[in-house]
């Protein structure tokens, strides 16, 4: 499985369930998010992009994720850069890229969403 089904099956999965479900369904999504995590994290190694010295297609397919972070350790009360400094690491390389951060929601934006869609289905 590529990294970029890879992400957008697998990263999914977790986040929604460690955004909208409580209990042992919550603390294993963050287990299996962490797990993920770290799984890219070793996948982007010590290059400073996924592909290499350039932000490339698997960049650009998993940097919208990184505004999702906020809500994620709001929620599921952890934290990611102490299991994932690498992986945060490339995250703020990609944003400093004006192209990225442009075209990509704030992440207090995306933790209102979350928290009016926790609010709208009863998870609150």
């Amino acid at each position: 499985m590529g990294v970029f089904n890879y992400c957008n099956l697998q990263v999914y999965d977790a986040g929604r369930r460690i955004l909208f479900s409580k209990g042992e369904e919550q603390e294993q999504g963050k287990n299996d998010f962490i797990e993920i995590l770290k799984t890219l994290q070793g996948q982007l190694g010590d290059k400073p992009y996924f592909g290499g010295e350039k932000l490339g297609f698997v960049d650009i397919a998993l940097i919208p994720f990184y505004t999702w972070f906020c809500a994620y350790e709001t929620f599921g009360d952890f934290k990611i850069e102490p299991e994932c400094p690498k992986l945060i690491s490339w995250a703020n390389r990609c944003m400093e890229k004006e192209s990225v951060a442009k075209s990509l929601l704030d992440e207090m934006k995306v933790y209102e969403f979350v928290c009016f869609l926790r609010k709208k289905y009863g998870v609150e």
